[in-house]
């Protein structure tokens, strides 16, 4: 006998993985995501909203919100940092600064506000359903949604710019077809959710 007990030899069940702590990294990005949101609004609106030296400064914390926004989900995924706060908070950071920048910019009178409306109405409905067919399973990004935050991000981010000129005819088209990107991957998203929740329901039978 070597003295070594039989659960440790063959079949002896792997150890669980750890689950991840609440203060991770991709958890903290998030946070300060959120964190930005109320502090872009104040330099966006600093000065009531038309120096281009504030308007900087907000643009400088909605890149830095953006830029976060790509990593934390990739961080989570790849060092198993995925957490019930996160999956909530993320998807509510991602809306809540894009939302944030797209009601100052309509407020201000520089985009009109059925483009925020449509804007909003896509990403909030997608989001309550992602959150609706979820027992059922995960709807994976799209390249077309990828490509959509993308256009979007730099869209909006050119309207914070407070660009004249060339530019400010290049940030229209490129809005234009951020609208487009919006609309059209929002149809799909609601295409898949349908599909997803029709096979969820099968096999529950």
């Amino acid at each position: 006998m070597s003295g070594v007990p039989a659960s440790a030899g063959r079949g002896a069940p792997a150890p669980a993985a750890r689950p991840a702590r609440l203060w991770n990294i991709a958890n903290i990005l998030t946070m300060v995501r959120l964190l930005l949101v109320p502090a872009f609004v104040l330099l966006m609106l600093h000065n009531g909203g038309y120096d281009p030296v504030w308007r900087s400064f907000a643009w400088a914390a909605f890149a830095v919100a953006m830029i976060t926004d790509l990593f934390d989900g990739h961080l989570a995924r790849m060092y198993n940092l995925v957490t019930d706060f996160g999956k909530i908070a993320d998807p509510i950071a991602d809306k809540a600064i894009m939302g944030a920048a797209l009601i100052c910019l309509s407020a201000l009178g520089d985009l009109q506000w059925w483009v925020t409306g449509v804007i909003l109405f896509r990403e909030i409905g997608i989001t309550l359903m992602r959150f609706w067919v979820i027992r059922h399973g995960v709807i994976p990004a799209s390249r077309g949604g990828k490509l959509k935050t993308l256009a979007q991000g730099v869209g909006v981010g050119m309207y914070i710019l407070a660009l004249t000129g060339p530019l400010a005819t290049l940030r229209a088209w490129v809005m234009a077809v951020a609208v487009v990107l919006t609309v059209v991957t929002g149809l799909d998203y609601v295409r898949q959710a349908f599909v997803l929740r029709r096979a969820g329901r099968g096999a529950a039978r």
